[in-house]
C-alpha cells in the first residue's frame, strides 16, 4: 500500500510522504534476524563458538577443583561457572564491533545507514545476537557443570543472564562506536580493544579471586565495572537475591549500556 500523499504548496500537487520506519521492537527483530543469518548459515564457526567456552570449563576448571572452597566458602564450580559466562559476554560484544567494521569497510553499512531503521534499534538488534549465542553456550555449560557439583538455581540463572544481556548491549553498543571512530583503516579499533580487553579481564576476578591480592590490585579492580558485574552474576547464580552485590553489579551493567547506546546511537546518526 502506498504512502499517504500530502499537498505541496509551492507546486499544488500532492506529493508522497516519506517512508519512515517500523516500530522500534520491529526494528530490532529486523536487524537481529539480519545479523543471526550468517551464523547459522556457517555451522563451523558455530560449533567452534560452542566448543570454546568448554575449553575453559574442562581445562582450567579443574585447577580449582581440588579446593574445599574459596572466596567466600563458595564452592569452586558454583565461582567459576558464572565467570566463564562473564569472560564469554565479555569477549564477544567487546569484538562485535569488528564485524561492523568489516561492514563500514566493505561499504555495505552505508546502505543500513541510509534506511529508515531506528539507529538505537540497530545497536541492540546488533548486540542481541550476541546474546542469543551466550544463550546457548551457557545452557551447554550449566548441564555438562551439573554432574561436577554445580547446584541449579533456575531463577538465578535467568536473572544472571538477563544481566549479562543489559551489559552485552552496553559492551557492543561501544565497540560500535569504536569501529565507526576508526574508520577509515581500522587500526583504532584492533589498538584500543586489544588494549583494554586483558585488563577488564583480569581485574574482574573472573578467572581468580582478587582477595587476596595486593591492595593496588583491588584498589584497581575496585573501578573496574566488570568486577561488580561477575560478583553479581556469582550471586544470582547461588540464588542470593538480597545481597548488595546485586545491586551494585545491576547499577554497573545499566551504566554501561547507557553509556553505549548514547554513544553509539550518536555515532551511527553521524555515520550516515
Amino acid at each position: 500500500m502506498n504512502a499517504p500523499a500530502s499537498y505541496s504548496p509551492t507546486t499544488g500537487s500532492a506529493e508522497p510522504r516519506p517512508h519512515r520506519g517500523g516500530s522500534f521492537l520491529h526494528d530490532t527483530w529486523t536487524v537481529l534476524l539480519r545479523e543471526a543469518g550468517p551464523t547459522v548459515r556457517e555451522p563451523v564457526g558455530l560449533a567452534f563458538t560452542m566448543v570454546q567456552p568448554l575449553l575453559f570449563l574442562f581445562l582450567f576448571g579443574p585447577l580449582l577443583g581440588g579446593s574445599g572452597g574459596f572466596a567466600g566458602g563458595q564452592p569452586p564450580w558454583q565461582w567459576f561457572v558464572p565467570g566463564v559466562l562473564v569472560l564469554l559476554c565479555l569477549f564477544g560484544p567487546m569484538m562485535a564491533g569488528y564485524t561492523l567494521l568489516v561492514e563500514l569497510l566493505g561499504g555495505s553499512l552505508e546502505r543500513m545507514l541510509v534506511s529508515p531503521l531506528n539507529r538505537t534499534a540497530m545497536l541492540i538488534g546488533r548486540t542481541l545476537k550476541e546474546s542469543v549465542v551466550l544463550a546457548v553456550q551457557a545452557v551447554l555449560i550449566v548441564a555438562l557443570a551439573l554432574p561436577l557439583g554445580f547446584e541449579l538455581h533456575p531463577l538465578g540463572v535467568l536473572a544472571g543472564l538477563a544481566l549479562l544481556t543489559v551489559f552485552g548491549v552496553g559492551l557492543g553498543a561501544l565497540s560500535f562506536t569504536l569501529a565507526l571512530a576508526s574508520q577509515p583503516n581500522g587500526e583504532l579499533f584492533y589498538g584500543v580493544t586489544q588494549m583494554l580487553l586483558f585488563p577488564l579481564l583480569l581485574l574482574s576476578g573472573v578467572l581468580l579471586p582478587l582477595d587476596s591480592g595486593p591492595a593496588w590490585l583491588r584498589a584497581a579492580a575496585a573501578v573496574n565495572p566488570v568486577a561488580y558485574i561477575a560478583d553479581a552474576e556469582r550471586a544470582l547464580f547461588a540464588g542470593r537475591f538480597a545481597e548488595a552485590v546485586v545491586l551494585h553489579g545491576a547499577l554497573a551493567a545499566a551504566a554501561v549500556a547507557a553509556a553505549g547506546l548514547a554513544l553509539g546511537t550518536r555515532a551511527m546518526r553521524r555515520g550516515v
